[in-house]
């Protein structure tokens, strides 16, 4: 385990990763964070994410198969490692213990 440390960006990657299962590749994790966040997202930074998230052994990849539609090249699906999970499920810990740090933080008179 090289780190379980993650920013903003990693998380969401790895949040969208985890959501999307089986359908985890390049293209799906950036169209649905496009979707869900309403930010513009490069799929370059994608890929460098994905790469580095695989480095810190927070996921894993294989190959599918390859595809007509594709030219015959194939997709690399990725899925979160039990350590990628753990390091969610912490990150979460903590932002969820600096917001009830928070007094009376609502929506309302905004």
């Amino acid at each position: 385990m090289k780190g379980t440390n993650i920013g903003e960006f990693e998380e969401l990657v790895l949040l969208t990763v985890a959501a999307l299962l089986e359908d985890a590749y390049s293209v799906s994790v950036c169209d649905e964070l496009s979707e869900y966040t309403g930010r513009t997202v490069k799929l370059g930074v994608v890929h460098a994410v994905l790469n580095r998230l695989e480095e810190k052994g927070l996921l894993d990849s294989q190959l599918g198969e390859a595809t007509k539609s594709r030219g015959g090249k194939r997709k690399r699906f990725y899925q979160v490692t039990n350590t990628g999970k753990v390091a969610l499920i912490k990150t979460k810990e903590v932002r969820d213990e600096l917001w009830s740090r928070i007094p009376n933080l609502t929506l309302k008179g905004i």
